[in-house]
């Protein structure tokens, strides 16, 4: 118990580093001269070397050898890389567009995407709170549909590659950091022939651009890996419901960057669509808490009534077990 404050505080502050980190991504990406396709191919060339230092460094190569050895392993961790790689193309492209506030609108209804994919894919039951949001949040994007007169394709899209990733990294056997190693090096062939065209071309900026632009191209991999590192680290030690308020706080920078920073449009119309899809989240978040406040008591109570059990039970001597004997 004495320890459990402290390991709860540093996966608060290591899960805040990382959600923090993501929402300030925009900051990072608008400071890169570079084509859109080029920063994604040095995010997956500099995330894939980044991720080996570390692997080599913890010595843990046991999870490859198992990955390398199942076909099936491998054709999922190449889906779920060629979603991930859309995801960060679009994200990188909405940014260099001046359409931040678009791309924050994918990681505010992303929870929501995961619940269908899991009703969908994972044959997870809906609660009837969770289908008054999913409906609210639906409402919302056909709000921004009929004004705008078009779907809002660029958070959807975002919400559903990530959505759809999501579902594939709940059901892989490996973990967070070993997941993202294999999939940027299954990606690693395909980023560094792509960078070689780009080069053979005279497209690449990172030989065109100073060594400021070199650097920060190259700093793609660390500020790639290191929030996941903090996110991996942290989960472990709070409460889901709590990482799961926690995760609005990257999707709320990202739109304060857009209104503040670059003064992207954000009309009344705008303001209600949004709106509407902040209340199915408050709804959604209400809600899952609740049902794991009300867990945490029925397994307190089950506790209780357990204990109080054994001791109005009259104690039986049992025979002694042999296997624990021989275990001294």
């Amino acid at each position: 118990m004495a320890r459990a404050a402290p390991d709860r505080r540093s996966g608060v502050l290591a899960v805040l580093g990382a959600y923090t980190s993501w929402g300030l991504f925009p900051l990072y990406f608008k400071a890169l001269r570079a084509h859109p396709l080029e920063v994604l191919v040095h995010r997956i060339l500099w995330s894939a070397l980044f991720l080996l230092a570390i692997n080599g460094l913890q010595r843990r190569w046991d999870w490859l050898r198992t990955a390398l050895r199942s076909p099936g392993m491998l054709l999922g961790s190449l889906l779920s890389a060629s979603l991930l790689s859309a995801n960060w193309f679009v994200y990188i492209w909405a940014v260099s567009v001046n359409r931040v506030i678009d791309a924050s609108l994918g990681y505010f209804i992303t929870p929501l995407v995961q619940v269908v994919f899991g009703v969908l894919l994972l044959r997870e039951a809906l609660r009837p709170v969770q289908r008054m949001a999913l409906c609210t949040a639906a409402l919302g994007v056909l709000w921004l549909t009929l004004k705008f007169g078009q779907l809002p394709w660029v958070g959807l899209a975002l919400a559903a590659s990530f959505g759809s990733y999501a579902a594939l990294r709940k059901t892989a056997r490996l973990g967070a950091l070993e997941g993202l190693a294999l999939e940027t090096w299954l990606l690693f062939p395909l980023a560094a022939g792509c960078w070689f065209w780009l080069a053979r071309e005279g497209q690449s900026g990172f030989f065109q651009d100073g060594s400021a632009q070199q650097l920060a191209l190259l700093a793609a991999g660390p500020i790639t890996s290191v929030p996941l590192l903090l996110f991996a680290a942290g989960a472990r030690r709070i409460p889901l419901s709590l990482a799961g308020v926690l995760q609005y706080i990257s999707p709320t920078l990202q739109l304060l960057l857009g209104i503040v920073i670059w003064h992207e449009p954000f009309q009344l119309d705008k303001l209600v669509g949004y709106a509407l899809i902040w209340l199915a989240l408050l709804i959604y978040s209400a809600e899952s808490l609740w049902v794991w406040r009300r867990g945490l008591g029925a397994r307190a109570l089950s506790a209780e009534r357990a204990a109080a059990f054994s001791d109005q039970t009259p104690s039986v001597a049992l025979p002694p077990d042999p296997e624990a004997a021989d275990s001294r």
